[in-house]
């Protein structure tokens, strides 16, 4: 899995409700032609990063079709999580 564009948004808790802050990705990947998930349409990750006192973790993240926005019934495996931590966790600045 190769991260080939992202879209980065803060999320705005309107309710004050939940500590820290918020932080949605949307990554565009791409992918080898022979794995299950690999689509013509195109295949991204959604996940939302949440960083509260320094810390930060990732709570939602899972695959989605492209052109419908449809999430895949399949987990990330933990490689995926962590790359996909790592990498959320080095641009959630750049949110607006």
């Amino acid at each position: 899995m190769e991260i080939k564009e992202y879209i980065v948004e803060k999320i705005v808790d309107p309710t004050g409700l939940i500590s820290g802050e918020r932080y949605e990705f949307r990554l565009f990947v791409m992918l080898n032609e022979e794995d299950e998930l690999y689509s013509e349409n195109g295949v991204g990750v959604r996940a939302i990063l949440a960083v509260d006192e320094g810390e930060d973790r990732l709570v939602v993240a899972h695959f989605f079709d492209r052109a419908t926005d449809e999430a895949f019934d399949f987990e990330l495996e933990d490689e995926e999580l962590s790359t996909i931590q790592s990498f959320c966790k080095v641009h959630y600045h750049e949110a607006e």
